[in-house]
C-alpha cells in the first residue's frame, strides 16, 4: 500500500508540474488569438471608415511654394519644394528648442476627417520624433486662445511643452525614437490626446496601444500614409512596397477633439519629404 500510494503521489506531482509548465504556452496562444481577433476587427472597422463618403477639401502636391498652404513655427527649419515634393528639415542642433519646427495648415477642419500623403524619411537619425498634430486648438487660457494663429508669436521657438501645455489636439508620433537611442530597430508609433493647462505635462495622455519595432520609415523609402478620425476611432495605415501596418486607437476615453488645424512637427535634426498631401471630410447628404 505504501508503495502504491507513493507512486500515486508521484504521478500526481508529475501531472501537476506538466499542467503548470503548459500554462504559459496556453496563455501565449490565447494572447496571440486575441491579438489576431483584435487586428481583424480593426481591419474591418478601418475598411468601413475608409469606404465612407469622403470628399476632398484640401490638396497640396507639395511641389510648389509651401507658403501657399502652410504656416511655420520655428526659427531654424529649412523648406524647399521641387518636382519630388516638399523637403522639410528641422534645425540642426540636437537638444535645442530653437531647432524644433512645426508646419500648420492655414485652414481649420471640423468633425471627422481623412488624411492621405506620402512620407519619406530623409536622414539616418535614430532619436527624436516626427509628429502629426490633428485638429489643434488653443486651450482657451489667457494668452492661448482657441484660434492658434492668434498666438503664433509664442511659438517662434517651437518648444514641445508649449504645445502639450496649451493645446487640445490628437497627436501621433511615428518614425519615432527615444532620446539617446542608438538602435535603428527601436522605433515606435504612439498616439496621445493632449490635456492642457495642468502640471502633469504628457502624463496620462497616451492612447493604447503603442506599436514598437515596426521596421518602417527607413531612409529614402516612400511610405503612403492614410489617417482617419471617425467617431471614437483613430486609424493610421502605413504601406510601402514591401509591407503595410495598421494602427488603431480608441479616442473616447478623453474629451472629444472636434475641430482645429493639422500640423507636421519635426523635432531637432529630423527631416522628411512630403508629397501629395490631401485632406477629406465626410460628404454632406
Amino acid at each position: 500500500m505504501f508503495c502504491l500510494s507513493h507512486v500515486f503521489r508521484g504521478t500526481l506531482s508529475i501531472l501537476f508540474a506538466t499542467l503548470i509548465a503548459a500554462l504559459p504556452r496556453a496563455q501565449a496562444q490565447d494572447a496571440a488569438t486575441s491579438d489576431s481577433d483584435g487586428q481583424k476587427a480593426s481591419q474591418a472597422l478601418f475598411q468601413k471608415a475608409s469606404n465612407a463618403g469622403w470628399s476632398e477639401v484640401f490638396s497640396d502636391p507639395c511641389t510648389e511654394d509651401w507658403k501657399r498652404h502652410w504656416t511655420l513655427d520655428g526659427l531654424k527649419a529649412a523648406l524647399t519644394n521641387d518636382e519630388e515634393g516638399m523637403a522639410f528639415l528641422a534645425g540642426p542642433n540636437r537638444g535645442e528648442d530653437t531647432s524644433h519646427a512645426v508646419l500648420w495648415t492655414k485652414a481649420s477642419y471640423t468633425g471627422d476627417f481623412r488624411l492621405d500623403y506620402e512620407y519619406t524619411n530623409l536622414n539616418d537619425v535614430v532619436e527624436a520624433v516626427t509628429i502629426l498634430y490633428l485638429q489643434a486648438t488653443g486651450s482657451g487660457a489667457p494668452g492661448y486662445g482657441k484660434d492658434i494663429s492668434t498666438w503664433r508669436d509664442k511659438r517662434e521657438v517651437a518648444a514641445m511643452r508649449t504645445y502639450y501645455n496649451h493645446m487640445n489636439l490628437l497627436h501621433i508620433s511615428y518614425a519615432a525614437f527615444n532620446i539617446g537611442n542608438t538602435d535603428p530597430r527601436e522605433d515606435y508609433i504612439r498616439a496621445r490626446r493632449y490635456l492642457p493647462e495642468r502640471d502633469e505635462g504628457l502624463a496620462d495622455t497616451g492612447l493604447k496601444p503603442d506599436y514598437a519595432r515596426t521596421g518602417l520609415f527607413k531612409k529614402g523609402v516612400p511610405h503612403k500614409i492614410t489617417v482617419i478620425k471617425k467617431g471614437g476611432d483613430l486609424f493610421m495605415h502605413i504601406r510601402n512596397r514591401e509591407t503595410d501596418r495598421l494602427c488603431h486607437w480608441k479616442t473616447d476615453s478623453a474629451p472629444a477633439i472636434r475641430e482645429g488645424r493639422i500640423g507636421l512637427r519635426h523635432m531637432w535634426t529630423r527631416g522628411a519629404r512630403y508629397r501629395d498631401f490631401r485632406i477629406s471630410q465626410l460628404s454632406k447628404k
